[in-house]
């Protein structure tokens, strides 16, 4: 793997981190809540009274931003190196860790590192060694 040093945007990955960090900070002290999403969404499969249109609208968002980034800019283009099977297979795996991690990334890697949670920073070190353990084994190992 290696850099385009041409294409690296120090500014707006700056800008980026400012924005989701601040975002994570008024979520959680205007609404008391994490903004994680696994949590987020994970509460819409099992809704409890007067919690629906606050996720809704949380996971609207998510989908909305690239919509709307769209309509301003062409979006970076995407290159996925692998079929729909591995896919799957992926994102199962990332929903039974999220749910072993009580948590995504998101909710453990921005939110639970800035409240200085210690479970927080074990589990975002465990997803991070288990991504490029991953990765590792299977570009330089099994040479896929």
């Amino acid at each position: 793997m290696t850099i385009d040093w041409n294409a690296f945007t120090p500014w707006t990955a700056l800008a980026g981190g400012a924005i989701i960090g601040l975002a994570a900070a008024m979520f959680v002290l205007l609404n008391g809540r994490i903004a994680g999403v696994s949590g987020v969404l994970g509460g819409l499969l099992r809704p409890a009274h007067r919690d629906i249109a606050w996720r809704v609208a949380f996971i609207a968002g998510l989908v909305a931003a690239p919509l709307l980034f769209q309509l301003f800019n062409a979006l970076p283009a995407a290159r996925i190196e692998a079929g729909n099977g591995m896919l799957v297979l992926a994102g199962l795996l990332v929903g039974i860790g999220t749910r072993y991690g009580s948590g995504c990334t998101s909710g453990h890697g921005v939110c639970g590192i800035s409240r200085l949670s210690p479970r927080s920073v074990v589990a975002t070190v465990v997803f991070i060694a288990a991504g490029a353990a991953t990765v590792f084994v299977l570009r330089h190992v099994l040479g896929l």
